[in-house]
């Protein structure tokens, strides 16, 4: 099937647009429904971080069911880029793809505050301590911590997920690749958490902090002069071109050799494009 790029443009809106809803809806669960006002740190409410954890995995999940068939449901500027890079993916449908990702995570965190804008609003009448509702911030001071931590939080995201999708290496992957790579996400919040928010994804953090500030949140990392959302935004590119290029590096294209030389024994054309098995 062949979709033509403002199709795959909705496609990948929706599809991140429905991860932020279930994503930032699940955060905004565990925090604005806290017993205590503020809530107590290390509390555990609405089942504290591990529904977070599980939210955000099953947010990816329904993302990928959403936008899997049309646009690949990449709902993440930071896959989109390393899918480029390493030839996977027109560079001519980044920027398209990009913005997409960045006005469905923007609309799905203004649905978000719309649904509870009642219960936020008694909660935190003047929008000063919840802006971690939207987007992620830094457990340590300065931009190398969290940095690194994003890094190999979206290096082992991107890996994981060419792992999963490579028929060389996992040839019944398409069936069970969305639940995997929620799996994924899970593991990599329980994992890898704390130190970042683990947003992975620049568009998921930045794109509900922008609404953040439309909305008049206070303290939101991007118009406080703190520079919190710098990290999130470059440390998940970097990342995923890292976790990328270390796939290919040591499995993808040992496969495709050890692929190559299976097929010249058996008297197979080598100039046979394996790349169609991916």
């Amino acid at each position: 099937m062949k979709f033509s790029v403002g199709q795959e443009f909705m496609a990948e809106l929706l599809g991140t647009m429905v991860l932020i809803l279930f994503g930032v809806g699940v955060v905004a669960m565990v925090v604005i429904f806290a017993s205590t006002n503020p809530p107590i740190a290390g509390q555990v409410v609405n089942g504290g971080y591990t529904n977070i954890t599980l939210g955000w995995g099953f947010a990816v999940l329904m993302g990928i069911f959403i936008a899997g068939t049309i646009s690949g449901a990449h709902l993440n500027p930071a896959v989109t880029i390393a899918l480029a890079a390493t030839g996977r993916f027109p560079w001519a449908k980044v920027l398209p793809y990009i913005v997409a990702q960045f006005i469905g995570a923007f609309l799905g965190a203004a649905i978000v505050f719309a649904v509870y804008h009642a219960k936020w609003l008694g909660f935190d009448p003047e929008l000063s301590r919840t802006a971690g509702v939207f987007s992620t911030f830094p457990a340590v001071p300065g931009f190398w911590p969290g940095f690194i931590d994003q890094v190999v939080g979206t290096a082992l995201l991107m890996g994981l997920i060419l792992a999963i999708g490579d028929k060389l290496n996992n040839a019944a992957g398409a069936a069970w690749g969305g639940l995997a790579v929620a799996f994924v996400v899970m593991a990599i919040g329980m994992s890898f958490g704390g130190m970042h928010g683990y947003a992975i994804n620049p568009a998921r953090d930045l794109g509900p902090r922008l609404f953040s500030v439309v909305a008049g949140f206070k303290n939101n990392g991007l118009t406080d002069g703190s520079g919190i959302w710098i990290v999130p935004v470059v440390g998940p590119i970097v990342g995923a071109i890292v976790g990328a290029f270390i796939y290919d590096l040591f499995i993808g294209r040992p496969l495709a050799r050890a692929g190559e030389a299976a097929q010249g024994e058996q008297g197979v054309d080598p100039a046979f494009n394996l790349e169609q098995q991916r």
